[in-house]
């Protein structure tokens, strides 16, 4: 576990100049809303600040750490295999909401709130929304899909990114600092909120905020 664990950290930037321009470039396009064109990148979602308004009040009890962005940005670009091993990116899912939950083998919150996910996607899945759950093991590739099987994991489809470049790219954007990290995206592709850690996204304040983010009103 700790040389899975390490296998990930290393991939956390370097300290230097570098690292710090980073960083930097990172934390004045989220003080500013810009991005790196020095575009405002909230103008290019005007229909999700909507979408983010009617998730706030809902952000609450199982799902409290539940962080939205209320000039929501599009999503940070990440890029992992499919079930079938062909590369994908968010573009591939735009026209749906999407959970997208980076998770990992060694991650114990992650392993807990995988069942939850699958009923999440059971009673939501369809054409309109669909959780990516990328699996970021470095080692041991078999392990996620023998995990599902031992789960009973039904309804999710087995993402992954042996790389972790997903994790990381979140990470440089400020969106993640550890496992699980679960992002809200909307149906055009812009990041709505961020949940940092696990949660029982079967409960019913999770089954509430996504009927909220699908248009759904109190509709479970």
């Amino acid at each position: 576990m700790a040389a899975e664990q390490a296998g990930i950290w290393r991939k956390a930037p370097l300290i230097g100049l570098a690292a710090f321009a980073i960083a930097a470039a990172a934390g004045l396009a989220v003080l500013y809303g810009k991005g790196p064109s020095g575009k405002d990148e909230a103008a290019l979602c005007p229909s999700a600040g909507a979408v983010a308004a009617r998730l706030a009040p809902l952000a609450h009890g199982e799902i409290a750490a539940l962080s939205i962005d209320r000039r929501p940005k599009p999503a940070t670009a990440v890029s992992f295999n499919g079930p079938d091993g062909k590369k994908l990116t968010l573009a591939d899912f735009r026209g749906r909401n999407v959970v997208l939950n980076l998770w990992a083998t060694w991650c114990a919150p992650c392993r807990s709130e995988m069942p939850a996910l699958d009923r999440l996607q059971a009673k939501f899945g369809g054409s309109d929304f669909q959780v990516v759950a990328v699996n970021i093991d470095t080692v041991r590739l078999d392990k996620p899909k023998a995990f599902f099987a031992e789960a009973g994991v039904k309804n999710l489809n087995l993402y992954a990114d042996p790389s972790a470049d997903s994790f990381e790219a979140l990470k440089v954007a400020g969106k993640a600092l550890g496992l699980p990290t679960s992002v809200l995206i909307d149906k055009e592709g812009c990041e709505i909120g961020v949940m940092a850690g696990p949660a029982a996204w079967d409960s019913k304040d999770a089954e509430a905020a996504i009927a909220a983010l699908l248009g759904r009103g109190g509709q479970g």
